[in-house]
């Protein structure tokens, strides 16, 4: 039996303002973006082909609301990897990605943290050897 994480449910305040952020500045492919009815949408962004993918969840509640950003407990939970560390990191600034470091190079790779729109905390890294 074969398997692999499809989906990873990720807490949004409003869809349109998700995707602005991660298909127009993080350049995330739109998979599918499916009105349910009563306000609900099912939007699946990705980074790319062969990788897991993101479904942007509106908090429906409160208590969803107000893990909006904080789903990691402020640690880095996303890691997202690429074989173009510098173009990416040059691309991503340009675009308004906040990076809340310098790039490093360590022994599993180049890395770099930054947030996303909501302040949730990403890798982007480069692992050693270059594959992504």
């Amino acid at each position: 039996m074969a398997q692999h994480l499809a989906l990873l449910s990720l807490l949004v305040r409003d869809y349109d303002e998700a995707l602005a952020f991660y298909v127009g500045k993080m350049g995330f492919d739109l998979v599918e973006d499916s009105e349910l009815g009563a306000g609900k949408r099912w939007v699946v962004v990705s980074p790319g082909p062969g990788g897991s993918r993101f479904l942007l969840a509106k908090a429906a509640d409160e208590r969803q609301a107000a893990m909006i950003g904080g789903q990691g407990g402020g640690r880095v939970w996303l890691f997202l990897h690429t074989d173009d560390f510098d173009g990416d990191h040059v691309r991503l600034s340009a675009a308004g990605v906040n990076f809340l470091e310098e790039p490093r190079h360590e022994a599993y790779g180049s890395v770099a943290v930054f947030e996303d729109l909501y302040g949730n905390r990403w890798d982007l890294l480069q692992p050693r050897g270059g594959k992504a």
